[in-house]
């Protein structure tokens, strides 16, 4: 409401005074005429530098200043020449100087933000030290805890475009995406409470781009800074446009536990692969693990060997296989008898040796007896047990004799 009354203020004052002080001789209301468009030129011209940031509009008063003195000193330089016009040449020198000052220091309004003047007298190998963050990276939530670990350094930049979105997010009507922009804002709050940490909002804008993801592209050119995200399409079309970038998810995956092949591991199986027969696990770290065949598994804690590991830029893949699986197959492998050697040692079978006292007691093994006839040979007058003699010796020894008692 203040405004606007100070707006009617403004046409009612710039309106007498063309009236009384008008500069056309016997033509009052044409004076008043002249007022009352200066004024609405000035709201005009107010209401557009309303959407100019504030580092744009010192950056352009300062120009404009600056230009308005070079001016002043050329034409002092100038004053004792014979020049022809030289009205006109002083009006020349005062409007071009003027207005490139003034488009010069607003196109260049970054340099007059605080943070970069109080950066320059501290450290300049601080200056370029921009870090761009994504809305992303901002709701995920582990910018704060490398920021508070001491590992990133320099100046973190936060978008006016970001916030707005952030706040969108914010405002939601689902409950999911409610509590992950509050999260953000809240993420923002703890980073800007940190000592060590300068967090810095810029309000420039790129009204002819559209998407957020080119308006931070463009944003970390201008400011010869660097993206820090977690998005993977972000990520690919900063590398293209030449714009580095820092990927949350890389740092994450790097710093991760190395495992070979070989290895064994405990996984909690929860839920099915995509291939046949597939069952999946988590590590503690998120990690994915694929194991061969576990379905059966689902629910179930096992313990698993690491055949391959695939490393890629969105995080990590183990695929292994289930140990009980494949402990059937390596006892099949190594015989029965807990690993008894089918094959003769020094080539010979000691399972026969065994059996070679019997066969010199007259006795054979089963397994291998002849079903031949068997000869019984009983002399005369003999009551003792019969003698049983090979099929072998009976035929060396001839036919058996069977005496009359």
């Amino acid at each position: 409401m203040w405004l606007i009354l100070f707006r009617a203020f403004v046409v009612a004052l710039l309106a007498h005074a063309g009236f009384v002080y008008s500069p056309f001789p016997r033509s009052p209301w044409l004076g008043l005429a002249l007022g009352l468009v200066a004024a609405i030129g000035l709201i005009t011209l107010e209401q557009r530098m309303r959407a100019v940031s504030g580092p744009h509009l010192v950056g352009a008063l300062v120009g404009g200043v600056t230009g308005l003195f070079a001016a002043r000193l050329v034409w002092g330089a100038l004053a004792g020449l014979d020049i022809v016009g030289g009205d006109f040449v002083h009006v020349l020198l005062v409007v071009f100087l003027g207005y490139v000052g003034i488009v010069i220091g607003g196109q260049k309004g970054e340099w007059f933000e605080p943070a970069r003047i109080i950066a320059a007298f501290r450290d300049s190998t601080r200056l370029y030290q921009y870090k761009v963050l994504d809305t992303s990276v901002i709701i995920d939530g582990r910018i704060a805890d490398i920021c508070e670990t001491g590992f990133l350094d320099g100046t973190l930049v936060v978008p006016q475009f970001v916030l707005r979105e952030l706040q969108q997010v914010a405002d939601s009507s689902d409950s999911l995406k409610r509590n992950r922009g509050r999260r953000g804002l809240d993420i923002l709050q703890k980073i800007q409470k940190m000592a060590h940490m300068q967090v810095q909002i810029v309000e420039t804008d790129f009204p002819e781009v559209r998407e957020v993801d080119l308006k931070l592209i463009e944003l970390a050119r201008r400011m010869n800074g660097k993206i820090v995200t977690n998005d993977f399409n972000l990520n690919k079309v900063a590398q293209l446009r030449g714009v580095p970038v820092l990927n949350i998810n890389e740092l994450a995956n790097s710093l991760k536990p190395v495992v070979l092949p070989g290895e064994v591991m405990r996984v909690f199986i929860i839920k099915e692969g995509k291939e046949a027969g597939q069952g999946v696990g988590y590590l503690d770290d998120g990690t994915m693990v694929v194991v061969d065949q576990a379905k059966k598994a689902l629910g179930r804690t096992i313990e698993v060997s690491v055949t391959s590991v695939l490393q890629t830029t969105a995080g990590k893949m183990i695929f292994c296989r289930w140990m009980e699986l494949t402990m059937p197959e390596d006892a099949a492998a190594r015989g029965p008898r807990g690993g008894e050697r089918r094959e003769p040692r020094n080539g010979r079978d000691h399972r026969a040796d065994r059996r070679e006292p019997d066969r010199r007691e007259g006795w054979e093994d089963p397994a291998t007896a002849s079903t031949g006839p068997i000869a019984v040979t009983r002399t005369a007058g003999d009551t003792g047990p019969v003698d049983v003699v090979p099929p072998a010796a009976a035929e060396t020894a001839g036919p058996a004799k069977v005496e009359p008692l």
